[in-house]
């Protein structure tokens, strides 16, 4: 019992000391395993003078009008003149929010907010200028890009290597860094921060990508997706080498590395994740001390992120991970040790000697060496085997294999294939997966010219296409019964699909719109907790994932809304004119007369229903009812517990209040199978 009190003692001073580029709230304690006494993340912010705060007011309105001016002079011809405009909207964003949501938590950030003032000014002076010096030279740089998502402005930082030359015709290894846990980490203090500082490693040559990561998430739902929308505007910027993509990150942020390195195992040349948490049930108790009590759908859903259910794809992605000797946290190394020895796999992890957490010198050294030698000789594009598990069709790519559908989700899906070029012959052996596609671009099928492909699939028998010309191929499987086919699946039924398989978090991974209703509930008590789940959902989506949420009334949504994003409609039938012509498409009946699970029903005065499902009015985007992310003010105290509360659908009881853990009493839920039905 001593030996864990002090390597808590060490994990909290780690935690202090941060690795996050700024400085760290305390964490994570036993206080925050008490559900009724929940303190605010992000805390309130520390008093300023009033003349101060109303400088930075004014200023930051100077600033937000002219960025406004500059944007509408531009043309459609404009491009290259637009795309940097986020780089100054960022900036101009970190003050604003500082100020005007409290959230300057420092005496010493009323300098730093009047130093971005000036560095937005500056930048913008040089864009009317036609220049944009900023990232015309090297060493760290705040950038930003507009997200799909919510079409906010968002932050990251790069580390431009000092040998960068444009136009030299190399292309570049890219790191990928993701922060630790910073109940502060506003994008104030990360542009400040990003704008100076090299960071925890900075390999020579090489660019390095700092995660913002919209807050403090590690890299999960909107934070993922921050992840290829920072990717996507450095590719558009400077010439990166995908072959030679490295993922790492420590304390939470290691938790981050140990998610992407699984999950897209494939992508990187290497991966080297520290400390952080690998999966939810096992950290919890040990580090949090927590008594944990799931329900069945939570137990389930742990298994979109836990690394250790993913354990198989550290095949595909050469792992060298890295913990202090006397860090509570090395529990994440060793649970996935034990994992990948469950799959006949070994782990190398490198062990600071006495240190709790954070890099110990020598050992650093030593991880840096590996990790560079690593990312001088470049994934393999192409393997020549693949070994793949998911539980989810939102993670179903692993090299030239893609997974197009299962025989049930959350349960695990796998495939373990490998190709010869020589005989022209793919082998694959399944298991939960009901279709999939082959794919080899240009240049990456080996297989004759002129021959047709054999697939061994599952002890079947089955002829594929000729490869091209170029030497590309691609081929679809899909399975009717027991029995494989080649072909897609069919595309006129509704099945379960990436990016269209739930659960009801999914839909805030990509672009959506609040659905606000103009009518009169049925019923008080309804509309009384939709009003206020709708207001919550706004304010938590800025607090937690940094964007204002698109929201219209329900009788100014347009087909081209429908087009565009995923729908989230808030109230009921009769108070939402946009879910009234949704709820007799929905498996989930909403009447006057009750909530209706498939024979079961429940008051309508007293229940209401929160789901998500393909939006009958465009099945290739989600409609959800009632939710936003389904994570609340608890799980906010320790990222472990920031995974998806509710699966596919639920009833709620609203005679029991709203609390930090769920909407109201869920008296039932589930998952819908996969062609969307009620089980």
């Amino acid at each position: 019992m001593r030996v864990l009190k002090s390597l808590r003692q060490a994990a909290v001073l780690g935690l202090l000391t941060g690795l996050t580029g700024s400085p760290c709230l305390l964490a994570d304690g036993p206080a925050d395993n008490r559900a009724d006494q929940v303190r605010r993340v992000p805390p309130a912010g520390v008093v300023i003078p009033a003349d101060a705060r109303q400088e930075l007011t004014d200023g930051a309105a100077r600033l937000g009008a002219e960025i406004d001016s500059a944007r509408k002079s531009l043309g459609e011809k404009d491009a290259a003149r637009r795309a940097l405009l986020p780089d100054i909207a960022v900036i101009h964003k970190a003050v604003d929010w500082a100020v005007r949501y409290d959230e300057l938590f420092r005496t010493n950030e009323v300098a730093t907010a009047r130093t971005l003032l000036q560095t937005a000014t500056d930048r913008l002076a040089a864009w009317r200028d036609g220049k944009s010096p900023w990232v015309e030279t090297t060493g760290p740089v705040a950038l930003g890009y507009v997200s799909r998502i919510d079409d906010s402005v968002q932050p990251y930082g790069l580390v431009i290597p000092a040998s960068y030359r444009p136009n030299s015709g190399k292309k570049w290894r890219l790191d990928f860094w993701f922060h630790g846990r910073g109940e502060t980490l506003s994008e104030l203090s990360f542009i400040s921060d990003r704008s100076r500082n090299l960071g925890e490693f900075a390999p020579t040559d090489t660019f390095v990508l700092h995660l913002y990561g919209r807050y403090c998430n590690g890299s999960r739902f909107a934070g993922e997706t921050d992840f290829w929308e920072a990717l996507a505007d450095v590719q558009r910027r400077f010439p990166i080498d995908e072959n030679r993509l490295v993922v790492r990150g420590f304390s939470l942020g290691g938790a981050a590395c140990w998610h992407m390195a699984m999950n897209h195992a494939s992508r990187w040349a290497a991966a080297a994740p520290g400390a952080g948490f690998s999966e939810t049930a096992e950290f919890l108790k040990v580090f949090q001390n927590e008594t944990l009590q799931p329900a069945w759908w939570e137990q389930k859903l742990w298994r979109m992120y836990d690394a250790t259910s993913q354990a198989l794809n550290s095949s595909m992605v050469p792992l060298v991970a890295y913990s202090g000797e006397i860090d509570s946290q090395r529990q994440a190394a060793v649970a996935m040790e034990k994992a990948l020895a469950a799959e006949g796999l070994s782990l190398t992890h490198l062990i600071g000697p006495k240190t709790a957490h954070s890099y110990e010198k020598n050992t650093k050294l030593e991880l840096s060496r590996r990790i560079d030698a690593l990312a001088a000789r470049g994934r393999t594009a192409v393997p020549r085997d693949v070994h793949f598990v998911t539980h989810t069709l939102r993670y179903n790519e692993m090299a030239w294999v893609t997974v197009d559908g299962l025989g049930e989700h959350w349960e695990p899906a796998r495939v373990n294939g490998w190709q010869s070029g020589t005989d022209s012959t793919v082998h694959l052996d399944t298991k939960n997966v009901t279709a999939l596609t082959l794919h080899f671009d240009s240049g990456e099928a080996e297989f004759a010219l002129g021959r047709p492909v054999k697939i061994e699939l599952d002890g079947t028998t089955l002829t594929g296409p000729l490869p091209g010309s170029d030497h590309s191929w691609n081929a679809s499987f899909h399975r009717e019964g027991s029995t494989w086919q080649a072909g897609p699946v069919a595309t006129d039924a509704l099945r379960k699909a990436h990016g269209l398989q739930g659960p009801i978090d999914d839909a805030f991974l990509d672009s959506f719109l609040f659905v606000r209703p103009t009518g009169t509930a049925l019923n008080p008590l309804v509309g009384n907790w939709a009003k206020a789940e709708f207001e919550r959902a706004v304010e938590h989506w800025r607090r937690h994932y940094r964007g204002d949420a698109r929201v219209k009334d329900d009788t100014a949504v347009t087909d081209a809304d429908l087009a565009a994003h995923h729908i989230v409609v808030w109230g009921d039938p009769a108070s939402n004119a946009l879910l009234g012509r949704l709820a007799d498409r929905l498996p989930v009946k909403w009447t006057r007369d009750g909530v209706q699970i498939g024979t079961t029903n429940f008051a309508a005065a007293t229940h209401a229903p929160v789901l998500i499902y393909p939006n009958p009015l465009n099945p290739r985007r989600y409609v959800v009812v009632n939710s936003s992310f389904t994570f609340r003010e608890y799980d906010y105290l320790n990222n472990a517990r920031q995974t998806a509360k509710l699966p596919d659908w639920a009833v709620v009881d609203l005679t029991t209040p709203p609390s930090p853990r769920w909407p109201g009493k869920i008296v039932t839920a589930g998952f819908f199978g996969e062609r969307w039905e009620l089980k």
